[in-house]
């Protein structure tokens, strides 16, 4: 029996079923995984995200080995400087000027910015909706399913709390009709992740923006998965000519710890209040001086041009395999943050890349999205298209 045979017999009898893993990673480098058996894998999932400055990158790895050796865990009863630092950088790299909360995933930045958001309202008429978007992704609590207008992963978990209302994404009158005098703000993702890897259109941005500016409502920029460089500017609503009142991020903040934080404007930047909302974990020091790093290795290594640079090659690449296959339909995406459509089944497609070597990831039933860390070299990136090209050839040619 293989290790890795071995280890996922174990973890489906001890780990309840929320996952079906086929790949066992014991450690990481850059752009690659190995498993447990010492195959080496290029992981195009970035841990769905996450590894934007890759695995192990030697200055993440030391800020948490350094700020583990000094303290692990600070209550927010008391204050913590790597936590207090990168508020300061965070709010600097956005330019709103206000103030960030900390938590520990992108569910519970958005259920802050949500919270935030009904809080503000109940000061003006009581206004509590959010109208969020079909196709988009918000996090797996209660209050961010129902957040998330996607019924694969509402079912089951009735009743949803109330609050929410839904629109088309790139449809402003559908944003416009849905809107009442109970909305208090609009949420969206600038690239939507899991419903497709679309991007907003500016016309878009900027007509939510003038919506929310017109109706005195909140714009909330779900910056999740597209933040940290992803799209090649720090946070995806700075390639628009828009800024939100408030923005969540999680994933590649914490360098591969759990870290998530709310960014504030600063015109609510004092919405909450002492006891007013809380999270015992959020800035946690061994996390933030993570996120410290990563912010340091993306700026010193250039990873947002990076993005842009890499991604347009990329894209160009995946554009010449859509002429080669009807059963492709389209690229589209941002920087590194790409998705393959498919005329069918998209899963055939991400078991073929692995087959190949390359880990990928489904963006709905019909997408095959492609997350790569950010130091991705080009070198890497053309062994990755010719594995590419062999998979789709034995999908479509047998």
């Amino acid at each position: 029996m293989s290790k890795t045979t071995e280890i996922l017999d174990a973890y489906r009898k001890a780990v309840m079923g929320t996952y079906s893993p086929g790949v066992v990673v014991a450690s990481g480098k850059g752009v690659t995984v190995r498993d447990a058996d010492g195959l080496i894998l290029y992981d195009f999932t970035s841990g769905i995200g996450v590894q934007n400055v890759g695995y192990s990158h030697p200055k993440v790895v030391k800020a948490i080995q350094d700020q583990a050796a000094l303290v692990t865990h600070c209550s927010n009863l008391f204050a913590n400087e790597p936590a207090t630092r990168l508020a300061e950088r965070l709010v600097e790299l956005s330019g709103l000027g206000g103030k960030v909360f900390f938590c520990n995933s992108g569910a519970e930045a958005n259920e802050a910015a949500i919270k935030l958001a009904r809080r503000w309202g109940s000061a003006s008429g009581g206004r509590f909706e959010v109208v969020t978007f079909r196709q988009g992704f918000h996090g797996r609590t209660l209050a961010t399913l129902a957040a998330t207008a996607q019924s694969w992963c509402q079912d089951g978990y009735d009743p949803l709390p109330v609050g929410f209302a839904y629109a088309d994404y790139n449809d402003l009158e559908s944003v416009r009709a849905a809107i009442t005098d109970k909305t208090v703000a609009i949420m969206l993702e600038p690239v939507q992740g899991e419903g497709g890897v679309t991007p907003a259109t500016p016309e878009f941005m900027a007509g939510v923006r003038a919506l929310c500016d017109e109706k005195n409502l909140l714009m909330i920029c779900d910056e999740v998965q597209s933040g940290m460089g992803r799209t090649g500017t720090w946070f995806a609503w700075q390639g628009y000519d828009v800024k939100p009142d408030l923005f969540t991020l999680a994933k590649a903040l914490g360098g591969g710890l759990p870290m998530g934080a709310l960014v504030a404007s600063e015109k609510f930047a004092d919405v909450f209040t002492p006891s007013s909302h809380a999270s015992t974990f959020g800035g946690n020091p061994v996390a933030a001086a993570a996120a410290l790093a990563v912010i340091d290795v993306i700026e010193e290594e250039g990873l947002c041009e990076r993005a842009t640079k890499l991604g347009e090659l990329f894209k160009e690449a995946l554009a010449a395999e859509v002429d080669k296959y009807d059963q492709l339909l389209e690229v589209r995406g941002k920087g590194l943050m790409l998705g393959l459509v498919v005329d069918g089944d998209a899963k055939p497609i991400v078991q073929a890349l692995q087959d190949q070597g390359l880990l990928a990831l489904t963006a709905g039933p019909n997408v095959v999205r492609f997350l790569p860390p950010l130091v991705l070299e080009e070198g890497d990136l053309e062994e990755a298209v010719d594995m590419i090209s062999d998979a789709l050839d034995c999908v479509y040619n047998g």
